[in-house]
């Protein structure tokens, strides 16, 4: 209802609104206006404003009544005039109220919408839950943003909700989503990132993108195989994201990244994640895939600043792209680290050197490249081959002091050498980015990093942790961290599921690759460790068993498992009992018994003389003819490793914990994972590895 200064009759708001000076205050009580005129506001003081008409209305009205045909239409006008100016008024109070009380609710529920989300100076971050409908995980802010923001240009451009929160853009938050759609078809899936990228693949930054021949094709992400197939190393192309404010009017779901931005904080118990905006986003089930972060040495973190601005923690597309440009202007790289990552750009960076005057040094601790991981003759055996691609290889060498002079880095190295270079990569490992950890009460694992999850890579309730940044609970192998892109896209999938209610536990065996250059590749599965005894069985090469003759005959460039694999190998129900229970069993594509028995070793029926053998009461005779095939020994940590001028050309590497196969190198050997993986699921003692290694079939390719 509208009050206009005393009783609503059309002719007292023409009154008003006819006088020389009128409407001078507008003052609004809830839904009444009032419309005071100075006039009647100076008269009210000396009795009741409707008994007092303004004389020159009087005028009027009584030339009305008198039958003056100008004086009524004057008034019809003036009557006319009151009330569309009065209507527009009034419409535009009412929008004005409307949008205001919006703004009020909003603050009352504590929605993020009254945050700007690019917002140079956060506001101070809420903390406590909206008070409407609620869920199990606290208000769902997209069910109310279609009532604040009713119009899509207001929409905030970081969403105040998402039903699943992915923190981390990558190998893992992409498996999770993938797994999470196929789970829930009309999944609205958030991902945030620092990066300025979408979701990547890291190992072609390391290896196929160095061995291309078209600089072009390099500027934009995209590299040919070696079976000519070009690829991008971005997952998805653009097209396949939707814009963050979209999200919530995606009927069928969506994927979309929120790109430049990280996450500070968990509230666990509102189910609340905090950015460095201060932007808040209410959460149904998240997960934390914020993977790790490259390692430094005090040596460059205690430098002048001329000498860091030289040095490369090599780690994303940011690195790859100031280390391609320096190779190509540089005179000398120094690589510092002999690890997979240290060895794969030292290859690579030595590879470039041959059709330029660059020079690339590599310096490590070890022994050998990749000292840690390999037995010392075979790493010592890979460094003389990483020297044949074009570096200097100086083991046993580390930096001791770092320092800037004429426009060079000056490295004194223990040896007492001092080396000048124009830029240092530094790849020693990565440290699991926790950081979200003390800010949000969630536990990290003391003895390997990373948070510490269940057997389901749960953390807490709603909480999950997949990729480097996970130490997770192996049924089979026990608490570990692995850092490697087959686990980022085995945990990554099995989260994404867990988070659709599976309820599954980690099973399935992860592996990882390195390739130092076309012709030199392995693959390894579980518990790899130069510390533990080794057995290893070797044979002589053919054209076929390098990583370029892989890529030829399967066209990928990832031996990785396939998402499609991934879910082949997930256990059953009663695998899982079983495995909990502590019961194994054997799987059916590959049954190890009794390594004695050729036909359950190998899978086939023995021949004659192999039944004669079995049918005594002696131990059987060793195979002298397969034997004899075999080229390389048999090594464990107590007995003489082979010279080094052997020729390792393939072959399959066992690592032992008390007596027990917890490890497997398969050293150019491709398309044999499976065989690995699954005597890595039996966890079996074997009286003769030579014949196990029969299953891996080293001469098939033989002529």
């Amino acid at each position: 209802m509208f009050r206009v200064a005393g009783s609503v009759t059309a002719s007292r708001l023409s009154a008003v609104c006819c006088r020389t000076v009128t409407a001078k205050q507008f003052q609004v009580h809830g839904a009444s206006l009032h419309v005071l005129s100075s006039e009647t506001s100076r008269k009210s003081r000396n009795g009741p404003a409707h008994h007092r008409i303004p004389p020159s209305w009087q005028s009027v009205r009584t030339m009305a009544s008198a039958g003056d045909s100008q004086a009524k239409i004057n008034y019809i006008f003036y009557g006319l005039a009151v009330l569309f100016g009065g209507g527009g008024i009034i419409y535009w109070w009412s929008r004005k109220y409307m949008r205001e009380t919006s703004k009020d609710g909003n603050k009352t529920k504590k929605s993020t919408a009254a945050v700007p989300a690019e917002s140079k100076e956060a506001t101070e971050p809420v903390s406590e839950k909206p008070t409407s409908e609620t869920t199990k995980s606290g208000k769902k802010l997209l069910d109310a943003m279609p009532q604040s923001y009713p119009d899509y240009e207001v929409m905030p451009d970081i969403p105040g909700h998402a039903k699943y929160l992915l923190i981390g853009g990558g190998t893992a938050s992409f498996a999770a989503f993938r797994a999470i759609r196929a789970s829930d078809a009309k999944a609205q899936v958030l991902v945030v990132t620092e990066e300025e990228e979408l979701p990547y693949m890291r190992p072609p930054l390391s290896k196929e993108l160095w061995y291309s021949d078209e600089p072009k094709l390099v500027e934009k992400l995209k590299f040919k195989q070696w079976n000519g197939k070009e690829r991008s190393v971005y997952y998805n192309p653009p097209s396949f994201y939707v814009e963050p404010k979209e999200l919530a009017y995606q009927e069928n779901g969506g994927v979309a990244v929120v790109k430049g931005r990280k996450v500070m904080k968990l509230d666990p118990q509102k189910q609340v994640a905090v950015l460095d905006n201060g932007w808040e986003i209410f959460y149904d089930k998240v997960l934390i895939a914020t993977g790790g972060r490259p390692r430094n040495i005090p040596v460059f973190e205690r430098a002048s600043q001329e000498v860091k601005d030289r040095v490369t923690l090599f780690r994303g597309i940011k690195d790859f792209k100031r280390l391609d440009e320096v190779s190509r202007n540089a005179s000398t790289i120094v690589v510092v680290g002999g690890g997979f990552l240290g060895s794969e750009l030292t290859c690579a960076l030595g590879k470039r050197s041959r059709d330029s005057s660059l020079k690339v040094i590599q310096m490590f601790p070890e022994p050998g490249n990749m000292g840690k991981v390999l037995p010392e003759y075979l790493s010592q055996w890979t460094t003389a081959k990483v020297r044949g691609e074009g570096a200097t290889v100086k083991p046993e060498t580390f930096v001791k002091r770092a320092r800037f002079s004429d426009g060079k880095v000056i490295l004194k190295l223990n040896t007492g050498e001092e080396i000048s270079t124009d830029h240092v990569v530094v790849a020693v490992g990565l440290e699991p980015n926790t950081e979200l950890a003390k800010e949000s009460g969630l536990e990290v694992d003391d003895t390997y990093g990373g948070f510490r999850v269940n057997a389901e890579l749960e953390a807490r309730s709603d909480i999950w942790v997949a990729g480097d940044a996970s130490s997770f609970y192996d049924i089979k192998l026990g608490r570990r961290r692995v850092e490697h892109h087959d686990h980022a896209v085995v945990s990554g999938r099995l989260a994404g599921e867990n988070m659709t209610g599976a309820r599954k536990p980690y099973w399935h065996q992860s592996m990882f690759w390195s390739d130092l250059g076309p012709d030199v590749g392995y693959e390894a599965i579980g518990i790899v460790d130069s510390s533990l005894p080794t057995v290893a069985v070797f044979a002589k090469a053919t054209e076929k068993d390098t990583p370029k003759a892989v890529v030829e005959e399967t066209g990928e460039s990832l031996r990785s498992v396939t998402e499609t694999e991934a879910e082949a190998t997930l256990p059953t129900k009663e695998e899982t009992v079983a495995a909990v229970s502590g019961e194994t069993t054997a799987p059916p594509e590959v049954e190890i018994k009794d390594p004695s028995d050729p036909a359950s070793a190998t899978g086939v029926e023995p021949s004659a003389s192999e039944k004669t053998e079995s049918a005594t009461d002696e131990e059987p005779a060793p195979d002298v003819e397969a034997a004899a095939k075999l080229v390389a020994e048999v090594e464990t940590e107590n007995r003489v490793a082979p010279t080094p001028k052997e020729d390792y050309g393939k072959g399959v590497i066992f690592y032992l914990r008390d007596d027990i196969i917890v490890g497997i190198v398969l050293w150019n050997l491709f398309n044999r994972m499976p065989i690995a993986r699954k005597i890595i699921k039996e966890g079996k003692q074997h009286q003769d590895l030579a014949e196990v290694a029969k299953l891996f079939d080293l001469h098939a390719d033989e002529d």
